[in-house]
């Protein structure tokens, strides 16, 4: 059994694209990328981020420099399931992401109380500095998506994933409620990642330009957090932040 890659340095690049280019991708890559061996999984996310959401907001600048904090687990959790806390940067457009595996249970003795599990000190450590760092910071996000994976055949380090499915929700930010929410993109659409630790193949270049696949900005959390704030503006007539509960995981509009 391989060991779990805990840390990444790697560009990603973003398309947006319809479930017809996907199938004539995934076909014209036939010999050059293979689907992993974990086939079509179903990925969860909660992101964390300060009551005034100072992280997506920043993040939605497209600033230089920008860095999130989740919790990620496949499929829906028990207490005792595998979940990975990962802190991701990316400066001059260069993603940086540091995880560590723990159970579900650890994931809110850590990030709740301080209490590490001693899996990886060090990635501990900067992950601690960041919950610190960042006042109030709180679950803010649930999102979830069903992903299909291939690996390069010659360059098994180069990534492309299909995401579609794209369900959020703003309450009950608990990995373990399940999956559930209101959808992010319609059923049609896909959003693939290319993630590559240096230069883009030329052939995978070119299968892009003959399927006139273009790169495409698209932020899951950032798109759902507009889509939950036009929705709030709707309802009240006057823009509303809504704050985080640590200890509930639950989100509550305030004025």
């Amino acid at each position: 059994m391989s060991a779990i890659q805990e840390t990444f340095k790697r560009v990603e690049k973003k398309y947006i694209v319809t479930d017809i280019q996907q199938q004539k991708l995934i076909a014209a890559m036939a010999g050059k990328a293979e689907m992993d061996n974990y086939g079509l999984t179903t990925i969860c996310n909660i992101y964390y981020d300060t009551p005034n959401h100072q992280l997506i907001r920043t993040s939605m600048e497209k600033p230089v420099y920008k860095e999130k904090l989740r919790v990620r687990s496949y499929g829906v959790p028990g207490k005792d399931a595998k979940v990975f806390v990962e802190l991701k940067k990316k400066y001059k457009g260069v993603v940086y992401k540091r995880r560590v595996d723990m159970s579900l249970e650890q994931s809110y003795e850590f990030i709740n109380f301080g209490i590490a599990p001693g899996k990886n000190p060090q990635i501990e450590k900067e992950i601690a500095y960041f919950l610190d760092f960042y006042e109030g910071i709180a679950p803010a996000m649930y999102l979830s998506y069903d992903r299909v994976a291939f690996a390069g055949t010659e360059d098994p380090n180069l990534r492309i994933t299909f995401d579609s499915n794209i369900t959020y929700r703003e309450n009950e930010m608990r990995l373990e409620k399940g999956i559930w929410g209101d959808k992010l993109i319609d059923e049609h659409t896909r959003i693939m990642e290319i993630k590559i630790p240096g230069s883009m193949p030329m052939w995978l270049s070119s299968l892009l330009d003959e399927l006139k696949i273009y790169p495409g900005s698209f932020s899951k959390y950032g798109n759902a957090y507009k889509k939950v704030f036009s929705e709030t503006l709707s309802r009240s007539g006057r823009p509303q932040q809504f704050n985080a509960d640590n200890e509930k995981g639950k989100v509550n509009y305030c004025a």
